[in-house]
């Protein structure tokens, strides 16, 4: 196994970050940045979560989660909700605005899957995603077995 995996998988995360977030100033989506739109990305596929479960699927610890929630706040595209049952949760909840952005986020996704697969051949490309889902299973086994 080559021992550049790691290192090569870190550049691709940095310059993808770098690379969605000019394609998001491009299409003209200012109210957000790309590590904000993951978080809103995981809220336009269930809104009104707690916060507990939004850190689970973004992979972000609470403490940074709950600092970029307040600038997501600030901008008005989320609100915290008290839970209908448990009143010492809140819901994490998108606003009109933010639903509104969804269609350029898709936009500006699509693109950068264009970007990513670029010379790939669909079936290249399948194959990839499988060896990521492959890595990503791995990791989270290996997360879970050293709780």
């Amino acid at each position: 196994m080559d021992t550049r995996t790691g290192f090569l998988i870190s550049q691709i995360k940095q310059v993808q970050a770098r690379v969605f977030q000019k394609l998001l100033v491009e299409s003209g989506v200012e109210e957000f940045n790309g590590p904000q739109g993951h978080i809103l990305y995981v809220l336009w596929q269930a809104d009104g979560v707690p916060i507990v479960e939004l850190s689970k699927k973004t992979g972000l610890a609470k403490n940074t989660l709950t600092a970029m929630l307040g600038r997501l706040e600030d901008s008005g595209l989320i609100t915290r909700e008290a839970h209908a049952t448990d009143k010492r949760q809140s819901l994490i909840v998108l606003t009109k605005k933010a639903r509104s952005l969804k269609g350029k986020y898709d936009e500006v996704s699509e693109r950068m899957n264009e970007i990513f697969y670029q010379g790939f051949t669909e079936k290249e490309a399948l194959r990839m995603d499988s060896y990521l889902d492959r890595i990503l299973e791995n990791l989270e086994k290996s997360e879970q077995q050293k709780k």
